[in-house]
């Protein structure tokens, strides 16, 4: 079991520590930012994909893992993910005023990949993409599942992503992480048309 403490101010802001026996995360976010990022996992194709995450969803993210290494990368993908989604929800509060929803086709030379997200309080990952090798580089294909599973589980959001076609497996990632940052980016931005209401007939977003 680790342990997980939470920091948030009035702003849309928040941040994680989390702490195992595999992992040492900690992460700050700042919702309303211009995609700033100070990001260390020691996993250069995952910083390089993270970075991505921040500089097109304008989130602005500090992101600093200590992880086992030396057994392999799994732990420590999973982990950010799972403290980079708790810190953006605590940031978004109740979620009040967004827009909620969002969609993307992302084109990145050969390659085109869909996006579609519900901040629903609900997780949910449907996940359409598909690698022709195990790794790009040492950094092995299927953490990128495994990443966005954390993610939209512990963000509370309902998220799809499919990959309609590409040859270039680094493209296909970087497909996945850019789009899913531009609908994060539109999904979680306040409608003023909203009047900060929660976007939801019930009232609430769980």
């Amino acid at each position: 079991m680790g342990e997980t403490t939470v920091a948030s101010t009035g702003t849309r802001t928040g941040s994680i520590s989390r702490k195992t026996n595999e992992t040492s995360v900690n992460v700050s976010v700042n919702l309303d930012g211009t995609g700033a990022a100070k990001i260390s996992t020691g996993v250069g194709f995952f910083d390089h994909m993270l970075d991505q995450l921040s500089r097109h969803s304008l989130i602005d993210m500090e992101i600093d893992v200590k992880g086992d290494l030396h057994i392999d990368d799994h732990h420590t993908v999973e982990d950010t993910g799972i403290a980079l989604g708790q810190a953006i929800s605590k940031a978004l509060g109740d979620r009040r005023g967004i827009n909620r929803y969002a969609s993307l086709d992302l084109a990145m030379d050969e390659t085109m990949t869909k996006a579609a997200i519900d901040v629903s309080g609900r997780p949910f990952l449907v996940w359409n993409v598909a690698f022709s090798a195990p790794k790009i580089g040492t950094f092995d294909t299927e953490l990128v599942r495994e990443f966005f599973q954390a993610f939209a589980q512990n963000t509370g959001i309902t998220l799809h992503v499919l990959n309609h076609y590409g040859a270039n497996n680094h493209h296909i990632a970087e497909t996945c992480f850019k789009a899913v940052a531009r609908t994060l980016r539109v999904a979680t931005e306040i409608d003023p048309r909203q009047a900060n209401r929660v976007p939801s007939t019930k009232g609430m977003l769980v």
